[in-house]
């Protein structure tokens, strides 16, 4: 934990000039906790005083709210050693207060810290060593090789779990038998120590190390519920037996608990045992992913030759050869020869895609009957399904909103719990009678061991790793537990057009000239081939063959179009607006042509000089298959659709028509978009945002949920909160209905483990005892302890069959 007034240097990033020193400590002002704060500008770092640590995360938030930077290390390292729910907090809380880190988070149901510190002040094998002294320790390695020592020490560590499972229950049996048929046999006592002794101490010795360690950092968890329950029913059975006349003389016959001892260690292992086999379930989509790249390939060398190269040896350049049947290993593009390739994996679309010279081939899909050579242009964490593999481990590892709720209910669980069986004993012990000690430390006993912080902890985490697995399954990928969580609550969804309702391929399906003087069409070509905007594209492929042209002054008008100098004249090429802007004229015949495209839903842009339109082109963009469908299927849920295009009323109102979209916008620049969306906010929609390009980034960021096309630009899939990777409007009513299974079994989780502890805790302590005599039995509340977390985990298993 940082000490009192210690001095943090923060690296900042461009803070150029004295005035951005200036806002940088204003805002530092701002933060609490910040006893004295100043800006090096020539050291490029603002050097603060803090009594806590946790401030230092506040203080670069705040930095980076201002818009400048700090260069900060994310990483996410498994945890080692944990054994509960409550084993998250502690673990994340040495974390926390290790000087320099920015934030630490600790997912119980991944097993990963999620950490951000400054370089400059920690490092990850200082953070390791603050880990642990709490007990615990962090896997430091590689993260190609991670995964697989992952798994060994997991596979290791399952191994132990069930030997010391098996022999637990072997061990216990011959104690039950005596215990409950034969308490009265010569020896029957001793022949039970022998039996529960090796349970207890040996085979149950983790859980008294690990309270031990808890203990030594006045922290509390499941192990040390467990060491405290079965310890005291040990020893009192112990004392019980060896010095029997204690009771007698007081005329109390003398019970021994050796059986509660025993068979409490055994259930707990066995559910230990039956959760992490569950738990490796719900990680399965993680493990299907990574299965799907090869391990090696077969790269042509420079004179012919075909060459074996391990998958990590491969670089971007080198020409792979694809054999029918097998997995394309790294991200490229088809250099010879043409086959049809299945990325269902990917996108979740059954139909195998035809690849052709020129075309790109994604990591992890497979090969259908013909081979191809491609070359690798994305290898290693640069591919596709890394990408993909990187989102949906961090997707799992994230925290939904109501998970923080539970968290800090967990963080204090364990010692409520230890109260709340003192209490017991206290109240057994005065008003209990003669039996009043010994039954008041078996109820003690029982509500300790009662008692599950692990399926409050379980319930949100697994129910998130299945959602977000099923939908990496389905071609969804979910980038955090919270949109997966708001989802849900949607009630308007945004829609852009382009690539998003149509296929985003549009072509020209019609061009009509002034006079039919088409000498300008070097310029068009000229123009248009400088232009960034789709439809450019097509216009540019519809005049293949015609020559360019030297043109000076181009200019890109948003949203408008564009415009260049070509012998002493000005040249526009755009919708009608830029036209009218500039006061050129337009010839009826031009006019009418324009009209009648525009009732067929045909994009219709216009190419003119300073005085007069000299063309009109018809755009056509195809609406994509599946769009009809997905809009009924949206608008049948209740949830209001809307239309945003920057094509014209008529191309707008035509495809609204088509698709059966009720409301609509024509003409809307980009920035116009994240106006809307905000517009809808305000009317209290809880508004989803689909978009494709680069121009609907805005609006991505501003909406609640953000959703991208996979085929569109990267920069709309970095903001976006979902991508759906086959770019098919049906995968959003599926998102939004896994996210209404995955919050619903959420609050399923976290009702029954609620419950089960608010009724499970006060039967325990012998509630029900001056109502009908009943005291429940420490071996049966040991049973139900174990099976609360199976449960929990089972019922977010069942996520996976829903549809």
């Amino acid at each position: 934990m940082a000490t009192n007034k210690e001095t943090i240097y923060i690296p900042l990033e461009d803070v150029e000039s004295e005035h951005c020193a200036l806002i940088v400590e204003k805002g530092l002002a701002q933060v609490k906790g910040v006893e004295t704060h100043k800006v090096e500008l020539n050291n490029r770092r603002a050097a603060i005083t803090v009594n806590d640590n946790e401030v230092v995360g506040e203080a670069v938030k705040a930095i980076k709210d201002l818009g400048y930077g700090v260069p900060t290390v994310k990483k996410t390292y498994p945890v080692l050693g944990m054994t509960c729910a409550s084993c998250a907090g502690s673990a994340e809380s040495m974390a926390k207060y290790t000087p320099g880190v920015v934030s630490a988070e600790v997912n119980y149901g991944t097993g990963n810290l999620n950490v951000e510190f400054l370089p400059n002040i920690t490092n990850s094998e200082q953070i390791r060593k603050a880990v642990q002294d709490g007990g615990y320790d962090l896997l430091l390695e590689d993260e190609s090789k991670q995964q697989e020592t992952l798994e060994a020490i997991h596979a290791e560590k399952f191994r132990k779990l069930k030997n010391k499972t098996i022999w637990a229950v072997i061990l216990s049996l011959p104690v039950v038998i005596i215990g409950m048929f034969f308490m009265d046999m010569p020896y029957g006592n001793e022949i039970m120590w022998a039996f529960a002794t090796p349970v207890v101490l040996w085979l149950g010795k983790d859980f008294f190390i690990n309270a031990w360690k808890q203990a030594k950092h006045r922290s509390a968890n499941m192990d040390t519920l467990v060491a405290l329950s079965t310890g005291i029913a040990y020893i009192f059975s112990v004392f019980n037996m060896l010095f029997m006349d204690f009771w007698h003389q007081r005329g109390l016959h003398a019970h021994v608990y050796f059986e509660a001892a025993a068979v409490i260690v055994a259930f707990i292992l066995l559910g230990k045992l039956l959760e992490e086999k569950a738990k490796g379930n719900t990680s399965s989509a993680i493990k299907k992913l990574m299965g799907l790249q090869p391990k090696t390939v077969i790269v042509i060398e420079a004179d012919g030759t075909e060459r074996q190269k391990a998958i990590e040896d491969v670089n971007a350049g080198d020409i792979i050869l694809v054999k029918p049947g097998e997995k394309i290993a790294v991200d490229g593009t088809v250099v010879s020869g043409n086959s049809y390739v299945d990325e269902s994996m990917l996108s979740g679309e059954p139909v195998p895609v035809l690849k052709k010279e020129n075309e790109k081939v994604f990591a992890g899909t497979i090969n259908q009957k013909g081979s191809f050579q491609f070359k690798a242009v994305k290898v290693g964490k640069e591919t596709m399904l890394a990408q993909i593999i990187k989102m949906v481990q961090d997707a799992q590892g994230s925290k939904a909103p109501v998970q923080k709720l539970v968290d800090k209910i967990a963080g204090i669980f364990v010692p409520v719990v230890i109260g709340i069986a003192i209490l017991t004993f206290i109240l057994w012990f005065f008003l209990g009678g003669e039996n009043g000690v010994v039954q008041g430390l078996l109820a003690a006993v029982t509500v300790l061991v009662i008692a599950c912080p692990c399926a409050l902890g379980l319930a949100t985490p697994t129910a998130i790793m299945v959602g977000v697995g099923k939908g990496a399954e389905n071609g969804i990928l979910i980038k955090d537990a919270e949109s997966l969580e708001l989802a849900k609550k949607v009630n308007a969804i945004v829609l852009d057009k382009t690539g998003t309702i149509t296929e985003g391929r549009p072509q020209v399906t019609g061009i009509q000239w002034l006079n039919n003087d088409d000498a300008t069409k070097d310029v068009l070509l000229s123009i248009e081939k400088q232009s960034e905007h789709p439809l450019a594209e097509a216009v540019v492929k519809n005049l293949e063959g015609v020559s360019t042209t030297l043109l000076s002054n181009f200019d890109s008008i948003t949203g408008k179009g564009a415009k260049a100098d070509y012998n002493s004249d000005t040249y526009y090429v755009g919708n009608k607006k830029l036209l009218a802007e500039n006061n050129i004229t337009i010839a009826d015949q031009l006019q009418k042509q324009a009209d009648e495209w525009g009732t067929q839903s045909k994009t219709v842009i216009w190419f003119a000089n300073s005085k007069q339109a000299l063309s009109v082109i018809a755009i056509s963009d195809k609406i994509k298959e599946t769009s009809v469908q997905a809009i009924k299927e949206m608008q049948d849920a209740d949830i209001e659709l809307y239309m945003l295009t920057g094509d014209n009323e008529a191309t707008a109102k035509a495809i609204a028509e088509q698709t059966g979209i009720k409301h609509y916008k024509a003409e809307v620049l980009p920035q116009h978009k994240a106006d809307f969306v905000k517009e809808l906010q305000q009317q209290g929609k809880v508004v989803a945002m689909v978009g494709d390009g680069i121009n609907d980034s805005t609006a991505l960021a501003t909406a609640d949920v953000s959703i991208a096309m996979g085929k569109g630009s990267d920069i709309a899939m970095d903001v976006a909160k979902m991508t759906i990777i086959s770019s098919d409007l049906t995968k959003i009513p599926q998102a939004i209905r896994l996210s209404k299974q995955t919050v619903s079994t959420i609050k399923q989780n976290l009702f029954w483990a609620f419950i089960y502890n608010l009724i499970g805790i006060p039967i325990a302590a012998g509630i029900l005892y001056p109502i009908n005599g009943f005291l429940l039995n420490p071996m049966i509340a040991g049973a139900a302890m174990a099976l609360s977390s199976v449960s929990v985990v089972s019922n977010s298993l069942r996520l996976k069959w829903k549809k």
